[in-house]
């Protein structure tokens, strides 16, 4: 029934760019855990929160194959930018390329390296932030993220069902981080929270002061 269901999703969904649909392949036949990949239907969800909240600057923590960053480009207005960051060094040439040919590229900045020391780094105001990186750090990403956020600005969270291992009380490293992160945005003072059920979980979350 699920496949089923995810099948109607997708049929009903605003088609993906062709541009998209080839990094999406590619990625299934050339990368490892190609499942990390956004894809189709989520892709459209980025792009439609993006042209939501019409961000001036957004961050993107975990670059890699670049569809999610080009997804949130794509609804960006004219002078806005996204600064994404990977940790992966051997992907940074082809992601240059990339955005170099794809459209909206021109729009994104790619910074190679850990978040964790990047994101001091930047001296921005950010109004939208996407975290899709290392779940270990989910509560440590939130911790140099939220100072630099704008009030009312917002943060997605990717992965935080994290395959159903959280409600079934997974102990690996990753689990125990995102389990943190979710007990930690649901108490917070100065977040607004909720998790939709998409793919491996998704959350949204608006900075309230």
């Amino acid at each position: 029934m699920q496949r089923e269901i995810d099948e109607y999703i997708t049929a009903h969904t605003s088609p993906e760019p062709g541009y998209l649909k080839e990094l999406y392949r590619h990625t299934w036949l050339h990368r490892l855990y190609p499942q990390m990949c956004s894809g189709h239907v989520q892709g459209r969800i980025l792009k439609m929160l993006t042209a939501m909240v019409n961000p001036r600057y957004v961050l993107e923590l975990g670059t890699f194959t670049g569809y999610s960053a080009l997804c949130i480009a794509e609804a960006l207005q004219p002078g806005a930018e996204i600064h994404t960051i990977e940790i992966d060094d051997e992907s940074a040439d082809s992601l240059i390329e990339l955005f170099k040919n794809s459209p909206g590229g021109e729009k994104i900045t790619l910074h190679v390296g850990d978040a964790l020391e990047i994101i001091p780094e930047l001296n921005y105001c950010w109004d939208m932030v996407y975290i899709d990186a290392n779940k270990r750090h989910y509560c440590e990403y939130l911790d140099e993220i939220l100072p630099r956020l704008k009030t009312g600005g917002f943060i997605i969270a990717d992965n935080t069902l994290w395959g159903g291992k959280i409600t079934e009380g997974a102990r690996d490293a990753q689990s125990v981080g995102i389990a943190r992160f979710n007990d930690l945005v649901a108490n917070h003072p100065q977040l607004e929270v909720v998790i939709l059920p998409l793919r491996d979980g998704l959350t949204l979350l608006r900075k309230t002061d």
